[in-house]
């Protein structure tokens, strides 16, 4: 066998296992490993070649959080926001026949999902043979592969409808493929998190930071159980198995909101009380893979506008998502009780270019002059006549003047700790779990079940946390304002961003509707079979039958 003597200690890739099991990791907190190639068939029954591929699944969660292809497939084409000026997979946002079966996104996440499962089947079915390592540490390590079976499983069920189940290693390559039914998916999802809890780590954060614990899975199975409610599988069982999830996590585990909103994504502090679990990155570049990419995306161009130059402190802007007007005056119209908005966008630029330059978009002047730091442009978020916007000594950017290159950039992502201003792989934790949105599902299953009180009051706990000092009371709802419209609002004032809403729009059966409806962009365009992504092309041609075996989703 052949080791690489390179040492890192997070999720990092490497070369696969030769049975198919691809990409020995490991995780921040948790082990300093090396990563090993040319695997033989007995090194998954070591206690090293455990570790090594459970932490190999774990890597492949990197697929989907803090991407492109996970952020274009849950941001794009939704109702809060819209394309910017960035020309790349805007038919994505148009949902136009470009979106087929060859997407890239689609494509890759299949790919690398399903070898995250086949890793996992190879560590469940090979434990039994493990030696040298405890029988508690064995279940850990089981129940941690179930979790990440589980979790790639229901994102797949949710874009894709019924998919491939496999429960067991491939070690040889197969063309015998089906597609099961969204129940038994649903049913494998369930039971696999359901066996997990019990032998996971009963705490907020694993000792190992990065593991999954008791409360991350069950974080997770409350959304699965919300989620299959309103699918074909649901059950009327599903919103009280949600709840009795949900509340558990609030409950067991010494979790708490932090008290300022804007803490939560601050930078440099990933690691915190309100994180149930989060997808680990790293500053190496040699076991970072492609990075935690989201700070690029929901930025405006600010680099080219007077006194500002592109720097790692505002970030590379992608222009690749901007709020929609409902974004903005619906989700965000209170913004004097409600701290979210301040909290969430940047309001002001300050120069590192100093000088003097003509005005581009705030012609209420016709020059501007700066020193370092002085204020080059403020957001107020509010319309102000251009006689007004003349008296400040800077560029003021209103909402009618918003375009596809300047909005409201979303700060949530924004990564100064890049090694430069032109870095794409990022290196911030991906926040995947929190308690906030813990607290935003148990509201929802207890609303479905006509318990109002108790769901207005952990709507509540959250809008006491996201008001200003001193504008709790005001920010606390009666029960006659709990509305399901009120609920889906509610969540996205509190996880814009967050990669949550293409999917809430899609399991509330309301996507189609809601794009019409504030999209303007996407509007012409979307229809009923959007509520399903295409099944990769590749994944079809590789089928014995090929399409008769593995059919693609109507419309594509």
């Amino acid at each position: 066998m052949k080791k690489l003597a390179i040492k890192f200690n997070i999720w990092a890739k490497s070369s696969a296992l030769i049975l198919g099991i691809s990409m020995m990791a490991s995780c921040s907190g948790f082990l300093d490993e090396d990563v090993v190639s040319q695997i033989g068939n007995d090194y998954l029954t070591t206690p090293k070649g455990l570790n090594d591929g459970v932490n190999a699944a774990y890597s492949t969660m990197r697929a989907w959080y803090g991407t492109e292809r996970g952020n274009n497939l849950t941001i794009f084409g939704t109702d809060t926001y819209t394309n910017g000026a960035d020309g790349s997979w805007k038919f994505m946002n148009f949902y136009t026949n470009q979106f087929d079966s060859q997407n890239g996104h689609i494509r890759e996440l299949w790919d690398e999902f399903y070898r995250g499962i086949n890793t996992c089947n190879a560590v469940i079915d090979r434990s039994a043979d493990v030696t040298g390592v405890s029988q508690e540490v064995v279940l850990q390590r089981i129940s941690e592969a179930k979790f990440i079976r589980a979790h790639h499983y229901f994102i797949m069920v949710q874009l894709f409808g019924g998919i491939d189940l496999q429960l067991s290693e491939t070690s040889v390559p197969t063309k015998e493929v089906t597609r099961a039914s969204v129940a038994s998916v649903y049913a494998a999802i369930i039971k696999d998190l359901e066996e997990a809890i019990p032998n996971l780590e009963a705490k907020a954060k694993s000792s190992d930071y990065g593991r999954a614990t008791r409360p991350a899975a069950e974080h997770l199975l409350g959304r699965v159980y919300l989620t299959k409610a309103t699918s074909e599988a649901g059950e009327a069982s599903d919103y009280s198995k949600a709840e009795a999830a949900l509340q558990s996590v609030i409950n067991n585990y010494g979790l708490a909101l932090l008290p300022d909103f804007g803490d939560v994504h601050a930078f440099g502090n990933e690691i915190n009380d309100e994180v149930i679990w989060s997808t680990q990155y790293t500053r190496d570049p040699l076991t970072n893979g492609g990075g935690n990419n989201a700070h690029v995306f929901f930025l405006m161009e600010y680099d080219v506008q007077p006194g500002m130059i592109r720097d790692t402190e505002n970030g590379r802007p992608f222009k690749r998502y901007k709020v929609t007007d409902y974004t903005l005056n619906t989700i965000f119209a209170d913004r004097e009780n409600d701290s979210r908005y301040s909290k969430s966008f940047v309001s002001v630029f300050l120069s590192n270019r100093p000088g003097t330059y003509n005005t581009t978009f705030d012609k209420s002047k016709e020059t501007v002059t700066f020193a370092q730091g002085d204020t080059t442009m403020w957001l107020p978020g509010y319309n102000i006549p251009a006689s007004e916007r003349a008296k400040y000594p800077y560029q003021v950017l209103t909402p009618e003047l918003y375009t596809e290159r300047l909005f409201p950039p979303m700060k949530k992502h924004m990564d100064p700790g890049r090694a430069d201003r032109t870095q794409f792989a990022g290196g911030r934790d991906y926040i995947a779990f929190r308690l906030a949105d813990t607290y935003l599902m148990l509201a929802e299953s207890q609303f479905r079940q006509g318990k109002m009180a108790a769901a207005t009051e952990n709507i509540n706990v959250v809008r006491r946390r996201a008001a200003f000092p001193g504008k709790e009371a005001a920010m606390e709802i009666p029960e006659s304002d709990l509305t399901f419209e009120f609920i889906t609002e509610e969540r996205e004032r509190e996880l814009l961003g967050e990669q949550s809403r293409w999917l809430d729009l899609k399991r509330w059966g309301i996507l189609v509707q809601r794009v019409k409806l504030y999209n303007p962009q996407a509007a012409a365009n979307i229809q009923d079979f959007h509520e399903l992504r295409p099944i990769p092309q590749n994944q079809i041609d590789r089928a014995e039958g090929t399409s008769s075996a593995f059919p693609q989703n109507p419309g594509y």
